[in-house]
C-alpha cells in the first residue's frame, strides 16, 4: 500500500461515487491515536459517532452526549486524518426541531470539528430539518432503522422493520433521503432482505450494521471489532482481533517488571 500522504481524500462525492464500484469499509472511531491507525490502514470511512457516550464515557445510552463533546472528539479524529471520509455523529436534541437551530448546530460540526459530512438519525419526521441543512451545502449521511437516539421510544435494541408495514415505511424514509441529496444512508439492524431492497432503490450507497451483506458498505466500532469490549457479543459482531486480551496482558508484565525491578533497567535510565 502506498504512503498515506499519497493517497487522495475521500469525499462526501467520491464515497457516494464508489457505489456499485466496490464494497466500502467503515468504522467508528473517537481518538486521534486510533485514527491515525485506521487512515493507514484501507478503510474507506471513519464515524465519529455518539456511541461516544457509551465507548468512551460509559453511558448506558447515547442520550447524554453533547454537541460540544461531539465536536471535541470529531476534532480529535480530524487530525489525524488525511485519507479516510469522516462523518460527524449529530447528538440527540440538535435536529429534532426547529430546522434553522439544526443548521446552525451542523454548521457548528462542520466548522469547529472540521469532519466532511453530518450523520442524522430520522427519516420523514426530520425532512425540513434535512433540507435546510442540504441547503446550506453540507453533505449529510442518514441513519435509519435501530437509531439508537430513539431507543425509549423503541423499547431496545431489538431487530427493527419486521413486518411488512414498518419495512415500507423504512423504504419510503429511504427512498425520501435519496431524493433530498443525502450522501449515504446508515442502515441499523434490520433484515437482510429489506437492506438488499433499500440498497437496489436508491442511487447512493449504503452503509450497514447488522443488515446482511448486501449493502454497499459495513460498519463496525472500532472497540468491538478489536475484541476491547466486554458483555456486549451481538449476532452482527465479528471480532477482527483480541487486542483488549493483549493490552491487560501487556499491562500485567509492565506491573511485573516494575515490582521485579527488571523495568527501568539501565539502558533505559538517564
Amino acid at each position: 500500500m502506498t504512503e498515506k500522504t499519497e493517497r487522495k481524500k475521500i469525499t462526501a462525492r467520491d464515497f457516494a461515487e464508489l457505489k456499485g464500484q466496490r464494497k466500502l469499509a467503515c468504522v467508528t472511531c473517537y481518538d486521534y491515536t486510533s485514527a491515525l491507525l485506521v487512515d493507514r490502514s484501507h478503510i474507506d470511512a471513519i464515524l465519529v459517532g455518539d456511541s461516544a457516550s457509551n465507548t468512551m464515557a460509559g453511558h448506558p445510552t447515547t442520550l447524554p452526549i453533547t454537541l460540544d463533546q461531539m465536536i471535541y472528539h470529531v476534532q480529535c479524529v480530524t487530525r489525524a486524518v488525511r485519507h479516510c471520509f469522516v462523518m460527524g455523529d449529530m447528538p440527540f436534541g440538535t435536529v429534532h426541531g426547529d430546522p434553522y437551530a439544526a443548521l446552525q448546530n451542523a454548521i457548528r460540526m462542520m466548522k469547529e470539528g472540521g469532519c466532511d459530512a453530518v450523520k442524522v438519525e430520522g427519516g420523514h419526521e426530520i425532512r425540513a430539518s434535512l433540507e435546510m441543512i442540504l441547503g446550506a451545502n453540507i453533505p449529510v449521511v442518514g441513519h435509519l432503522g435501530l437509531t439508537p437516539q430513539s431507543i425509549h421510544r423503541l423499547g431496545g435494541y431489538g431487530l427493527q422493520a419486521r413486518e411488512e408495514a414498518a419495512a415500507e415505511r423504512l423504504l419510503e424514509d429511504a427512498r425520501m433521503l435519496n431524493e433530498i441529496g443525502v450522501s449515504a444512508i446508515t442502515l441499523e439492524k434490520i433484515p437482510a432482505a429489506l437492506a438488499k431492497r433499500v440498497t437496489e432503490a436508491v442511487s447512493v450507497p449504503t452503509i450497514g450494521i447488522g443488515a446482511g451483506p448486501d449493502t454497499d458498505a459495513q460498519i463496525l466500532v472500532m472497540q468491538d471489532m478489536l475484541g476491547m469490549t466486554e458483555g456486549f457479543r451481538p449476532k452482527f459482531l465479528r471480532r477482527f482481533g483480541e487486542v483488549g486480551e493483549a493490552m491487560v496482558r501487556a499491562f500485567d508484565d509492565y506491573a511485573a517488571a516494575v515490582a521485579e525491578g527488571s523495568f527501568p533497567n539501565e539502558t533505559e535510565s538517564y
